[in-house]
C-alpha cells in the first residue's frame, strides 16, 4: 500500500474520530468507543505512514512538514493514552483535524533535503524529549483554551449543551496543572540533554530556540510554583500556559518555518 493511499486513509479516520466526538458533545452521550476507535486506527496509519518516510528517505527528514507530522504523531499518541484515565478525549476536537492536516500538506508539499543523520543514543534521547515536552505542552495549551471558553461560559449564567458536557471546571484545572507539570518534566530533560550532548547550543543556527526554550521552562516553573505557593488558577493559568506554548511554538517551529517557507532555504 502506498503512502499517499495510507496517509489519505489516516486522514480520513482523524476527521471521522473529530466529528464523532463533536456528536458526543452535542448529545452529550457517554460512549466514546466509535471516537476512539477511529482516533486509533488514525494513529496506526499516521505511524505506519511515518514508518514509510523513513524507508523512503533512508532517514528522517526534518523539513517543516516532516516535523509536523513527526510531532503531530506523538500529540495523537499522548492524548489517546491519557485518555484511559483522564477525561481529555474532548480535546480530540482539535488535536484530530490538526494531525489530518499536517499528514495533508507533507503529502501535498514533499520535502527537501533536510535528512537527518543517525545519530548516538545522546542525540535520539534529547530529540525524543524534545518532541514529547512539545507534545504534553500543546495538549496543555489546547486544555487551556478550552479552559478558557468553558469559564466564560460559565459567567454568562447560558453555558451550551457542548460546554456542559465536560468535566467540572476544578477537574479541568486540576488536568491542566497535571499536563504542565509532565511537559515541564521532558522539557527540562529536553534542555539538560541539549546542554550536556550539544557542542554549542548557543551556536547562531541553535541560539533562538534555546533561548526560547529557557523562557518558556522559567514561565512553566514559575506557574507551577505559583500555583503551590499562591493558588494561582483561572486566567492567570490560561494565559501565562499560552504565553508559554507559542514561545515553545516559535522555538521550535518558528524559524524552521520562515527559513524553508518564506525564504526557501534549505
Amino acid at each position: 500500500m502506498s503512502s499517499i493511499v495510507i496517509g489519505i486513509s489516516s486522514i480520513i479516520g482523524y476527521l471521522i474520530a473529530s466529528s464523532s466526538t463533536i456528536g458526543e458533545l452535542i448529545s452529550r452521550r457517554e460512549n466514546h468507543k466509535m471516537s476512539g476507535r477511529f482516533a486509533w486506527l488514525g494513529a496506526v496509519l499516521h505511524a505506519l505512514y511515518l514508518i514509510g518516510l523513513f524507508q523512503q528517505q533512508n532517514g528522517f527528514n526534518f523539513g517543516f512538514f516532516n516535523a509536523a507530522v513527526l510531532v503531530a504523531f506523538f500529540i495523537v499518541l499522548i492524548l489517546q493514552i491519557a485518555a484511559f484515565d483522564k477525561p481529555v478525549e474532548k480535546l480530540g476536537i482539535a488535536v484530530f483535524p490538526i494531525a489530518a492536516l499536517a499528514l495533508g500538506l507533507d503529502m501535498a508539499f514533499p520535502p527537501q533535503s533536510h535528512h537527518f543523520a543517525a545519530q548516538n543514543w545522546r542525540m535520539s534521547l534529547h530529540i525524543l524529549s524534545s518532541i514529547v515536552a512539545f507534545s504534553l505542552l500543546n495538549i496543555a495549551a489546547l486544555q487551556a483554551i478550552l479552559l478558557a471558553i468553558q469559564d466564560q461560559q460559565l459567567r454568562s449564567h447560558k453555558p451550551k449543551r457542548m460546554i456542559m458536557a465536560l468535566p467540572p471546571l476544578q477537574a479541568m484545572e486540576t488536568l491542566l496543572f497535571q499536563m504542565i507539570a509532565s511537559g515541564l518534566f521532558f522539557l527540562t530533560a529536553s534542555l539538560t540533554t541539549g546542554f550536556l550532548f550539544i557542542e554549542d547550543v548557543f551556536a547562531q543556527h541553535l541560539v533562538h530556540k534555546t533561548v526560547l526554550s529557557i523562557i518558556a521552562w522559567i514561565i512553566f516553573s514559575g506557574l507551577l510554583a505559583g500555583r503551590v505557593r499562591y493558588g494561582w488558577r483561572g486566567s492567570t493559568a490560561i494565559q501565562w500556559t499560552l504565553i508559554g506554548f507559542v514561545l515553545l511554538l516559535l522555538a521550535y517551529f518558528g524559524s524552521k518555518m520562515v527559513l524553508e517557507l518564506i525564504l526557501k532555504k534549505p
